[in-house]
């Protein structure tokens, strides 16, 4: 388990293990997800970076207008 200490300003220093399972280098940003008592620390990742993450091998992609119907679809049934 990693630990580290915070300053009269509320600052600390992350663990070397902690920023290199994260990769973090200098200047990158991170974000807090506060739930039932605990924090997780992510890296911030721009969102260029999530690009083609939803590409499903063998299929075309879906047009906005394709998305939308579908949509409407399972709308549509479940007010039936």
């Amino acid at each position: 388990m990693q630990e580290s200490t915070i300053t009269s300003k509320g600052q600390t220093t992350l663990p070397k293990d902690v920023r290199a399972a994260l990769q973090l280098r200098p200047g990158d940003k991170l974000r807090y997800l506060v739930s039932g008592g605990e924090v997780r620390i992510l890296k911030a990742r721009p969102v260029m970076e999530l690009e083609g993450s939803l590409k499903r091998a063998g299929l075309p992609p879906v047009s906005l207008e394709q998305m939308d119907d579908a949509i409407a679809a399972g709308a549509t049934e479940q007010t039936q």
